[in-house]
Order: C-alpha cells, then sequence, then structure tokens
C-alpha cells in the first residue's frame, strides 16, 4: 500500500525515439471531474501524437490511498533512451488518464473508492473529446492503486437512467484490469492495529470494508484482470491475489496471475521489465480492435 510510483516508473526498456515531445504526445492536465470538501478532483489525459489505437487506459495515482500530484509533463515525455512505464502506454497507443482522488488522511478507502467511479463516469462521457472509444477502457494500478483498479473492474455497473445526476446515468465499467500486489479484502486492514497510524485511510466503520473489498464483489460480468505479485510480500501478501484469483475461476471470470519469485512488495530491474511487458500485453490483447473489427 505504500507508494510504489518510483518503482512502477523505472526505466526498463532500451526504445529510440527521434519525434519531438509536441509529436509524440498531447496533454490536457487537470480536467475536473468532481468536487469534495470545497477541493477539486482532478485527472490528467495525455494523448498519443501517433499510431493512437482508440483505446484508454487509468491508471489510479494512489499510495496507501495518497493520490499525489506531479507535473504530467514530468513523466511523461519521450526519451533518447529508456521509457518508463507511462511513456510505453502512451507508445503502444493509448490515452494514458492519470486518476487523483481525495486523499488520506482526510479522506478514507470509501471515499477513494467513490471517487473513482465518479472519475470512470466522467471520462466515459468525455470519451469523445479524448477521440477514445467508451468501450475500450482499461485500470491499472500498484497496491492501494490496485485495489482500486480492482474495484473498477468487480464494481462497475451500467449506470442508473433515472438518477438526477447526469454522471449517475453513465456506466462505471471498465473493459481490462492490470493490479499490483493489491489487497483484495479490506477488512483485513480496516482499523488494524499496527498498520492504522501509518495508513488512516484504513480508519472507518468496519462495517463499511466489506462493501470496498474486491474479493466480495466477483461475478462473471468482471473485467479480464491481470494480476502481478511477489510471493514475498509482507504488507500486501500474495494471497489477497491468490484468492481473487480463485474467485474470478469459480465465476469463470477471466483472470491470470503473475507471481514474482522472492519479490516483496515492488520489483525493479529484470521483474519490472516482466510485468511491465505483462501489463501492457494484456491491454493490447483486451483493449485492442480484432482484426475482424477494423475490417
Amino acid at each position: 500500500m505504500k507508494s510504489r510510483i518510483t518503482a512502477l516508473l523505472c526505466p526498463l526498456l532500451c526504445l529510440f525515439h527521434t519525434v519531438s515531445a509536441e509529436e509524440w504526445r498531447s496533454i490536457t492536465p487537470d480536467v475536473i471531474y468532481g468536487h469534495k470538501a470545497g477541493m477539486a478532483l482532478t485527472y490528467d489525459v495525455i494523448r498519443p501524437g501517433q499510431n493512437a489505437n482508440g483505446a484508454a487506459v487509468l491508471f489510479m495515482v494512489s499510495g496507501g490511498w495518497v493520490s499525489t500530484w506531479m507535473p504530467p509533463e514530468s513523466v511523461v515525455r519521450p526519451e533518447k533512451n529508456a521509457l518508463n512505464l507511462f511513456e510505453k502506454i502512451v507508445d503502444r497507443g493509448y490515452t494514458l488518464i492519470l486518476v487523483r482522488h481525495g486523499s488520506s488522511p482526510w479522506f478514507k478507502v470509501p471515499d477513494a473508492v467513490s471517487d473513482v467511479r465518479t472519475a470512470i463516469r466522467h471520462v466515459r462521457k468525455n470519451a469523445a473529446n479524448y477521440e477514445i472509444d467508451p468501450a475500450r477502457i482499461g485500470v491499472c494500478g500498484g497496491s492501494a492503486g490496485g485495489h482500486l483498479s480492482l474495484v473498477l473492474g468487480t464494481m462497475g455497473d451500467d449506470g442508473d437512467p433515472q438518477s438526477a445526476k447526469e454522471l449517475e446515468k453513465i456506466s462505471s465499467r471498465v473493459q481490462a484490469v492490470a493490479a499490483y500486489f493489491p489487497p483484495t479484502d479490506i477488512r483485513e486492514y480496516v482499523n488494524h492495529e499496527k498498520l492504522s497510524p501509518q495508513f488512516p485511510a484504513i480508519v472507518f466503520p468496519a462495517d463499511q470494508a466489506p462493501g470496498v473489498s474486491p474479493l466480495l464483489s466477483v461475478t462473471s460480468d468482471d473485467a479480464p484482470t491481470l494480476l502481478i505479485h511477489g510471493d514475498q510480500d509482507e504488507l500486501v501478501p500474495i494471497s489477497h491475489s491468490e484468492r481473487f484469483l480463485d474467485a474470478m475461476k469459480k465465476a469463470n471470470a477471466p483472470c491470470k496471475l503473475l507471481i514474482m519469485p522472492g519479490a516483496a512488495h515492488g520489483f525493479p530491474g529484470a521483474q519490472g521489465q516482466q510485468a511491465e511487458k505483462a501489463l501492457l500485453d494484456w491491454f493490447d490483447g483486451h483493449l485492442k480492435p480484432s482484426a475482424a473489427e477494423k475490417q
């Protein structure tokens, strides 16, 4: 649950480019998708300048359910040498959307869940403006961000046409999920004696925990899900992903678990490369149009 954005963004593959930043991608920063406590909830939209495939990948900016901000142009830029994960996503033609939620300690896990569900509805409502297909949206993240990704994969709905709120009429479903070392059963963390001081987001009424636990919400129509987890992770034990995989299999929902031997809560280096390739290939397999659809 600790922030692992640095590890996830570690340069890994030596891919060379000669295009300028403007040709390679365009950025729309700080799109407001909602408000709470007098503050704006925002996401950044990074569109590929070339070879756009019409699909989108949302990245949950969350570590310990703390959602940090940084200028998007500082993390998504063409490099002469290695590309980080964000850049690889854009380089494959996806529109990348960096989603921030209300942060701990002011807001708790249920608040973050509510925020990201609002965010996906807002993205889908504005899909035409972003030149993306609202039926081809994926989501990814690590640790708390992985949890929120699974929330969208398992708890999405078709929207309520009778709602008085326009956004609530729009679907919150996603079409593919990739989650690094995600906590899947929040009941094991809520009001935790040792972890609560470090992660105040898990301090909330225990009776709300089942409703924000993806493990308990698995159904047959859930999005195809890739889990990537180290077998030596002590903060979020691999059993969280193993039980989620079992639940998905029982529901006949597509799911795969990639285990990183010897890895703890994060895996840079060669294992990081393997994880990133698996994530990108997973989205290619589930979000890119098939040859028949292209005809």
